[in-house]
């Protein structure tokens, strides 16, 4: 324990790396900088604006939304839908299947309802396998003049 480079302050092997709080070392590789000596913010993955040029083509904006199943079903809201659920340790029903108009959908939950009866269904994404539908999707995003998936 006398070499642990990793004791805070001035304890441990005096010969490493320059300390920091907390005792950890500063990094061995280089820090990635935009080209005018500052730190590139971590985690974005794009220099700022009027930074780093790399020759790569890179929109100026993100696109409003993504392709997540929660957008596909708020495209298809209204259609019948067929969906398959698993509940683990659940010693009545494990898999358990749904059927009902698509009412609504959100980050972690969908919403159904049943036509027959009208029981109304809120089910977990978490428990989803997957949707089935008797009929065609919309996946055509209505944003960003209609680009989405080409056929």
């Amino acid at each position: 324990m006398l070499n642990n480079p990793y004791k805070i302050g001035n304890q441990g092997n005096q010969g490493m790396a320059q300390q920091v709080p907390y005792g950890y070392p500063y990094p061995a590789y280089p820090v990635p900088t935009t080209g005018m000596n500052k730190p590139m913010p971590i985690g974005t993955g794009f220099p700022p604006a009027g930074g780093l040029q790399t020759g790569v083509n890179v929109p100026s904006q993100l696109p409003m939304e993504e392709s997540y199943i929660e957008n596909i079903l708020r495209l298809n809201l209204g259609k019948m839908a067929t969906i398959y659920m698993t509940y683990e340790n659940n010693s009545q029903w494990n898999a358990k299947i749904f059927k009902g108009k698509l009412e609504a959908a959100g980050r972690d939950h969908i919403i159904i309802s049943d036509p027959a009866t009208g029981m109304r269904y809120l089910l977990l994404m978490v428990n989803l396998d997957y949707i089935t539908f008797d009929e065609e999707l919309q996946y055509m995003y209505p944003y960003a003049g209609g680009v989405g998936p080409q056929r």
